[in-house]
Protein backbone atom coordinates (compact mmCIF):
# COMPACT_ATOMS: atom_id res chain seq x y z
CA UNK A 1 0.00 0.00 0.00
CA UNK A 2 1.54 3.21 -1.17
CA UNK A 3 1.48 6.08 1.29
CA UNK A 4 0.82 3.92 4.36
CA UNK A 5 2.79 5.01 7.41
CA UNK A 6 3.67 1.63 8.91
CA UNK A 7 4.41 1.40 12.61
CA UNK A 8 8.09 1.35 13.48
CA UNK A 9 9.38 -0.99 16.21
CA UNK A 10 8.84 1.52 19.01
CA UNK A 11 5.31 2.34 17.84
CA UNK A 12 4.45 -1.35 17.39
CA UNK A 13 5.73 -2.12 20.89
CA UNK A 14 3.47 0.63 22.32
CA UNK A 15 0.46 -0.60 20.33
CA UNK A 16 0.97 -4.23 21.38
CA UNK A 17 1.49 -3.26 25.03
CA UNK A 18 -1.72 -1.20 24.98
CA UNK A 19 -3.73 -4.00 23.33
CA UNK A 20 -2.49 -6.73 25.63
CA UNK A 21 -2.86 -4.69 28.82
CA UNK A 22 -6.32 -3.36 27.93
CA UNK A 23 -7.63 -6.81 26.98
CA UNK A 24 -6.24 -8.44 30.11
CA UNK A 25 -7.57 -5.68 32.36
CA UNK A 26 -11.00 -5.79 30.73
CA UNK A 27 -11.11 -9.59 31.10
CA UNK A 28 -10.22 -9.39 34.80
CA UNK A 29 -12.81 -6.65 35.44
CA UNK A 30 -15.46 -8.74 33.65
CA UNK A 31 -14.54 -11.82 35.72
CA UNK A 32 -14.83 -9.88 38.99
CA UNK A 33 -18.17 -8.30 38.08
CA UNK A 34 -19.62 -11.62 36.88
CA UNK A 35 -18.47 -13.42 40.04
CA UNK A 36 -19.62 -10.72 42.47
CA UNK A 37 -22.90 -9.64 40.87
CA UNK A 38 -23.57 -11.44 37.58
CA UNK A 39 -22.98 -8.15 35.73
CA UNK A 40 -21.11 -7.32 32.57
CA UNK A 41 -18.75 -4.35 32.61
CA UNK A 42 -21.22 -2.38 30.47
CA UNK A 43 -24.03 -3.14 32.93
CA UNK A 44 -21.88 -2.03 35.87
CA UNK A 45 -21.04 1.22 34.05
CA UNK A 46 -24.74 1.83 33.42
CA UNK A 47 -25.53 1.39 37.12
CA UNK A 48 -22.59 3.61 38.13
CA UNK A 49 -23.53 6.41 35.72
CA UNK A 50 -27.17 6.31 36.80
CA UNK A 51 -26.10 6.38 40.44
CA UNK A 52 -24.07 9.56 39.84
CA UNK A 53 -26.81 11.29 37.81
CA UNK A 54 -29.31 13.74 39.30
CA UNK A 55 -32.34 11.78 40.48
CA UNK A 56 -30.49 8.56 39.49
CA UNK A 57 -31.85 8.95 35.95
CA UNK A 58 -30.49 9.72 32.48
CA UNK A 59 -31.88 9.90 28.98
CA UNK A 60 -31.06 6.74 27.07
CA UNK A 61 -29.18 8.71 24.38
CA UNK A 62 -26.99 10.43 26.99
CA UNK A 63 -26.36 7.11 28.72
CA UNK A 64 -25.38 5.41 25.43
CA UNK A 65 -22.87 8.20 24.73
CA UNK A 66 -21.34 7.92 28.21
CA UNK A 67 -21.15 4.14 28.31
CA UNK A 68 -19.91 4.08 24.69
CA UNK A 69 -22.36 1.56 23.29
CA UNK A 70 -24.79 1.78 20.39
CA UNK A 71 -28.41 2.66 21.13
CA UNK A 72 -29.43 -0.92 20.33
CA UNK A 73 -26.62 -2.25 22.56
CA UNK A 74 -27.80 -0.02 25.40
CA UNK A 75 -31.40 -1.14 24.90
CA UNK A 76 -30.26 -4.76 25.19
CA UNK A 77 -28.33 -4.06 28.41
CA UNK A 78 -31.20 -2.03 29.91
CA UNK A 79 -33.61 -4.89 29.07
CA UNK A 80 -31.40 -7.30 31.01
CA UNK A 81 -31.00 -4.93 33.97
CA UNK A 82 -34.74 -4.21 33.98
CA UNK A 83 -35.54 -7.94 34.16
CA UNK A 84 -33.38 -8.11 37.29
CA UNK A 85 -35.16 -5.09 38.80
CA UNK A 86 -31.98 -2.99 38.81
CA UNK A 87 -33.24 -0.27 36.46
CA UNK A 88 -36.55 0.84 35.04
CA UNK A 89 -37.58 2.99 32.13
CA UNK A 90 -39.77 6.05 32.30
CA UNK A 91 -40.92 8.71 29.89
CA UNK A 92 -39.04 11.96 29.85
CA UNK A 93 -41.30 14.64 31.40
CA UNK A 94 -40.06 17.32 28.98
CA UNK A 95 -40.27 15.15 25.83
CA UNK A 96 -42.77 12.30 25.43
CA UNK A 97 -40.50 10.68 22.83
CA UNK A 98 -37.54 10.61 25.22
CA UNK A 99 -36.93 7.60 27.43
CA UNK A 100 -35.16 7.74 30.76
CA UNK A 101 -33.26 4.94 32.42
CA UNK A 102 -33.77 5.08 36.18
CA UNK A 103 -31.71 3.30 38.82
CA UNK A 104 -33.96 1.43 41.24
CA UNK A 105 -33.25 0.99 44.95
CA UNK A 106 -32.38 -2.62 44.19
CA UNK A 107 -29.92 -1.42 41.52
CA UNK A 108 -28.32 1.02 43.96
CA UNK A 109 -27.92 -1.78 46.51
CA UNK A 110 -26.34 -4.04 43.88
CA UNK A 111 -23.91 -1.28 42.92
CA UNK A 112 -23.05 -0.62 46.57
CA UNK A 113 -22.26 -4.32 47.10
CA UNK A 114 -20.27 -4.66 43.87
CA UNK A 115 -18.28 -1.41 43.83
CA UNK A 116 -15.67 -2.33 46.47
CA UNK A 117 -14.54 -5.42 44.52
CA UNK A 118 -14.52 -3.49 41.28
CA UNK A 119 -12.44 -0.67 42.73
CA UNK A 120 -10.04 -3.21 44.27
CA UNK A 121 -9.38 -4.78 40.84
CA UNK A 122 -8.96 -1.39 39.15
CA UNK A 123 -6.57 -0.26 41.90
CA UNK A 124 -4.55 -3.49 41.93
CA UNK A 125 -4.13 -3.80 38.17
CA UNK A 126 -3.92 -0.16 37.09
CA UNK A 127 -4.16 2.79 39.49
CA UNK A 128 -1.75 1.64 42.21
CA UNK A 129 0.87 0.63 39.62
CA UNK A 130 1.26 4.23 38.46
CA UNK A 131 2.86 7.27 40.00
CA UNK A 132 0.76 10.46 40.30
CA UNK A 133 2.59 11.86 37.26
CA UNK A 134 1.92 8.72 35.24
CA UNK A 135 -1.77 8.91 36.17
CA UNK A 136 -1.90 12.48 34.86
CA UNK A 137 -0.15 11.38 31.66
CA UNK A 138 -2.51 8.43 31.14
CA UNK A 139 -5.52 10.69 31.69
CA UNK A 140 -4.22 13.31 29.27
CA UNK A 141 -3.27 10.78 26.58
CA UNK A 142 -6.46 8.70 26.81
CA UNK A 143 -8.58 11.88 26.78
CA UNK A 144 -6.84 12.91 23.56
CA UNK A 145 -7.50 9.44 22.07
CA UNK A 146 -11.16 9.63 23.13
CA UNK A 147 -11.60 13.06 21.56
CA UNK A 148 -10.00 11.99 18.28
CA UNK A 149 -11.93 8.73 18.15
CA UNK A 150 -15.28 10.41 18.83
CA UNK A 151 -14.53 13.06 16.18
CA UNK A 152 -13.60 10.38 13.60
CA UNK A 153 -16.90 8.55 14.25
CA UNK A 154 -19.02 11.58 13.33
Amino acid sequence: MTGTRWLDDREMAAWKAYLTASHLLERRVEEQLKADAGLTHAQYEILARLSAAPGRRLRMTELAHGVVVSKSGLTYQIDRLEKRGLVERSTCPSDDRGVLAVLTDRGAECLERTAPGHVAVVRELLIDLLTPGELETVTRVMSRVETATRAAAR
